[in-house]
């Protein structure tokens, strides 16, 4: 009798591990290649105070966080710039981490660099601006120069205007805020008449710094968090990097400030190739009158 409990014990307790090993191995298919290529669309409205009339409605594709040729193929690259093509935006904001690298030997990735931005190159719409990122920094140099030479403006600590019918906003780009120097006196234009401001940064918890200095944006658009990547559920995220650990996805109201605040999930993968509750992401941002 207790040689057939013992039977059935090992047999139960088998049933288990190879139930439990087959979960496991079905989890990591799942997030490694299915949800990790399962490209969400997000749509939000901003709402501006003081947009003019000619930006009623003006919409926003923004892409981050490519990390290519780590965790991130030409084919989901190549996917995501058709999905923007399709939607038509008005501009396109890419908001860093082009590449991934490492400190003891960054100049291996610089083809990468290139690559990525060939495939970047192909978005038809023609107001396309780009930020870098803390994985940029290393080579800032060759990753700036594969954008430029594929018709991508590259805004570091600089910015620029956009106008239609008379009426104008504003564009910044800051440099990376982890690693880089970023001056925002150089990044953000003397506001004129109430013009809002767009600022593309990497890291969304600099979002406070800008607001602490009282720099004027109406809206910054970051990356950085990959939303946490990995989201298991009841807990928070257990992923997220420096500077992006307030702030780590969707819209959000910087302090009392009226600045917001855009953080987009990004495209590609850190340290494993895997995403779970945690889908990579398009934004489309609409901007509406306050």
């Amino acid at each position: 009798m207790s040689s057939r409990k013992s039977a059935t014990g090992n047999l139960t307790r088998r049933r288990f591990l190879a139930g439990a090993t087959l979960t496991v191995g079905g989890l990591a298919v799942y997030s490694g290649e299915i949800e990790r290529h399962m490209l969400m669309t997000v749509e939000r409205t901003v709402y501006i105070r003081n947009l003019p009339a000619p930006f009623h409605g003006f919409r926003i594709a923004q892409l981050s966080d490519f990390h290519f040729h780590d965790y991130d193929e030409s084919f989901f690259v190549r996917h995501a710039v058709e999905r923007v093509n399709s939607l038509a935006p008005d501009m396109v904001a890419l908001t860093g981490d082009f590449v991934t690298t490492r400190g003891d030997q960054p100049n291996i990735v610089i083809p990468n660099a290139y690559a990525c931005a060939e495939i970047l190159g192909t978005l038809t719409c023609p107001i396309r601006f780009c930020s870098l990122g803390n994985h940029d920094v290393l080579i800032k140099e060759q990753v700036a120069d594969a954008l430029r030479r594929n018709g991508l403006q590259v805004l570091i600590n600089q910015f620029t205007a956009l106008e239609k019918r008379g009426e104008k906003i504003w564009i910044s780009g800051v440099a990376d805020a982890y690693f880089d120097i970023p001056n925002l006196s150089l990044a953000i234009p003397q506001r004129k008449l109430n013009e809002p401001i767009i600022l593309l940064g990497h890291e969304p918890d600099f979002a406070d710094t800008v607001a602490s200095q009282n720099y004027v944006v109406d809206l910054m658009l970051a990356g950085h968090t990959h939303g946490g990547q990995v989201r298991l559920p009841f807990l928070p995220a257990l992923l997220l990097p420096a500077m992006g650990e307030k702030y780590v996805e969707d819209l959000h109201q910087v302090g009392s400030s009226a600045m917001q605040v855009y953080v987009n999930r990004g495209l590609g993968c850190m340290h494993l190739p895997f995403r779970f509750n945690c889908p990579p992401e398009l934004t489309l941002l609409t901007l509406q009158p306050a």
